[in-house]
């Protein structure tokens, strides 16, 4: 059986995938939110309806909604190497030497993450690395790649 041809995964589709997974990511936090919500007022506090932003509750909230994203992308990069934005632009994540482990998986997240936090410094780095390597890349031992249409 013949192996897919591979190309680079060039950093403009890279943030095409980001932008379409905000749409599914952006839902599991209106659910969390929800839930915390719901909960909050469950709980008696009848003077305010939603939990406040910038409360150790609402802090909580954004940190339950941090790593709800980041399970749906550990899972997804699991589970054949793509999240669902990635598929629309034939994106894989795969490992430098070897498949890479639930730990590998989880510090790629964390360092896209910080380097979100800067700007997106650490994507916009692919276009001087000499192996268009993201931070976050280099710090798991991943890489994005493109697959070839087939035909």
């Amino acid at each position: 059986m013949a192996s897919t041809p591979t190309l680079r995964a060039h950093i403009g589709w890279r943030l095409l995938a980001l932008s379409y997974d905000f749409w599914p990511v952006a839902a599991l936090w209106m659910l969390t939110s929800a839930a915390f919500n719901v909960a909050y007022s469950l709980a008696g506090h009848a003077r305010r309806e939603y939990v406040a932003p910038f409360t150790w509750l609402g802090t909580l909230l954004w940190i339950t909604c941090w790593l709800i994203a980041g399970i749906y992308a550990v899972v997804s990069w699991q589970r054949g190497g793509q999240t669902i934005g990635m598929r629309p632009w034939r994106l894989r994540l795969v490992g430098l030497h070897a498949p890479p482990d639930r730990r590998a998986l989880a510090i790629r997240y964390l360092v896209g993450t910080v380097s979100l936090l800067l700007g997106g410094l650490g994507f916009w780095w692919a276009w001087i690395d000499r192996d268009r390597l993201t931070w976050h890349d280099r710090a798991s031992g991943t890489r994005m790649e493109r697959i070839a249409k087939r035909g």
